[in-house]
């Protein structure tokens, strides 16, 4: 199962990230987990200077833009799902 990591401390923009990632992650049911990453250190090491932040695996996909569930599934697609 892969790991999507939601970056942000809890603002209305990564809280409607998280939500738009679950309704993006409904296509591909069993193929993934959310967690969210809100400790500003770690989020810091993952590169990204704003948020919300959205990464695969650890990998960055998105940073400082709220992704539509659309965007997000497109996303996915490029990068394995």
């Amino acid at each position: 199962m892969k790991k999507i990591q939601i970056l942000g401390t809890g603002c209305p923009k990564c809280k409607k990230l998280a939500e738009n990632t679950q309704t993006a992650i409904n296509d591909f049911p069993g193929q993934f987990e959310i967690t969210k990453v809100t400790e500003i250190n770690e989020i810091i090491s993952f590169g990204i200077m704003q948020t919300p932040g959205l990464a695969l695996d650890g990998k960055v996909l998105s940073a400082g833009k709220l992704l539509k569930p659309e965007e997000i599934v497109e996303l996915l697609k490029k990068n394995g799902a």
